[in-house]
């Protein structure tokens, strides 16, 4: 199974008629959850000195990293060490209920505990001057010294924000909705870049699962492509693919918010990361040249502003399905879910 490649410069470019695109954008989303993308604007140097500097970060000391941990703002600025973030498939029945009805070659690695990887949470863009989830929107941490962080984190972190832009326009032409119907309601949204860091020294097993079976709670999520694989997602028809990101390309898949937009005509895509036979070979790679081993992901959580609702859009609302998505303020939202995976809230409880 191919995931659909878009051009996002033919968007970006065009003067004309661009709905063929579009479709193309929408109809992946509903029916894959997923689709890779093309953006002029970015380049694999760009990667390649981002991932530089979190591998870097992630390979300080444990102590060092814990000064940049925000519990009391529910890890949604700083660092979350591993072993706190608990996968939503340990902890929701309704879901492991589902898991049973999928084919063995399908099924996702269920893990003993919380995820063994690091995360660090980077706001990206302008915070709103007033909210009534002052969490969500803190100021961003920045660790001693590394004088290149916040360039690296904000070039990086808008590159990504540019292109899920993009894609969110031309779904929502896709999907018969007006050009801005998710880009108006993303303003001023909490996104986070939130790269994750494995250690592959301790946890380079096969099998090893860093993050379990789960999906995100955000609108889109969008991925620069990691240096040692592992990614597995999962199709709207139960299929477990695993994903190659090529050179050069994006990867982004749809989160719990766009699937409320739309009442659950795009569903919120699953994932884990696990180490794979090609993850053991990649470790291999690098140890001959001498690189760090630390599995990074340039991950973005793009996200509905949190002071906007959350409702069914345009013919959505509709939808046989609307009554499942009943209104909500994002952040609202946002914090139910933060509480399941054990972000907010006293850590130890789930």
């Amino acid at each position: 199974m191919e995931l659909t490649v878009v051009d996002l410069s033919l968007y970006l470019g065009s003067k004309g008629e661009v709905k063929e695109l579009c479709g193309e954008v929408s109809r992946s989303l509903r029916e894959t959850g997923a689709l890779l993308v093309k953006d002029p604007r970015y380049t694999a140097e760009d990667n390649d000195r981002f991932l530089n500097m979190m591998e870097r970060y992630f390979d300080r000391p444990p102590e060092f990293k814990r000064l940049q941990e925000r519990p009391q703002l529910h890890y949604q600025v700083g660092v979350t060490p591993e072993g706190v973030e608990v996968p939503r498939s340990l902890v929701d029945e309704e879901m492991q209920e589902k898991l049973k009805e999928l084919p063995k070659e399908f099924q996702p690695s269920i893990p003993k505990g919380a995820d063994r990887k690091w995360r660090y949470m980077w706001r990206v863009g302008p915070r709103p001057s007033e909210t009534r989830f002052q969490e969500l929107n803190a100021e961003p941490v920045v660790p001693e010294g590394f004088p290149e962080w916040k360039d690296t984190m904000d070039s990086w972190g808008y590159k990504m924000i540019s292109a899920i832009e993009a894609v969110a326009e031309m779904a929502a032409i896709g999907f018969g909705l007006p050009k801005d119907a998710f880009t108006s309601l993303m303003k001023q949204g909490p996104h986070l870049l939130a790269p994750t860091g494995s250690d592959l020294r301790r946890y380079g097993q096969e099998g090893t699962v860093f993050a379990g079976y789960h999906y995100d709670l955000n609108f889109l999520t969008i991925h620069g492509r990691s240096r040692f694989p592992g990614l597995n997602i999962w199709l709207r028809n139960g299929q477990k693919v695993e994903v190659k990101v090529p050179v050069g390309c994006l990867l982004i898949h749809a989160g719990k918010q766009i699937e409320w937009l739309t009442a659950g005509d795009c569903i919120a895509g699953m994932h884990e990361v696990v180490v794979t036979n090609r993850t053991v070979d990649a470790i291999k790679l690098a140890k001959e040249q001498h690189r760090l081993l630390w599995r990074v992901s340039s991950t973005l959580f793009a996200h509905i502003a949190s002071d906007a609702v959350l409702k069914p859009l345009g013919r959505f609302a509709e939808s046989s399905l609307a009554s499942k998505y009943p209104a909500i303020y994002a952040g609202e939202f946002v914090e139910q879910e933060l509480a399941v995976i054990n972000l907010k809230g006293n850590r130890g409880e789930l």
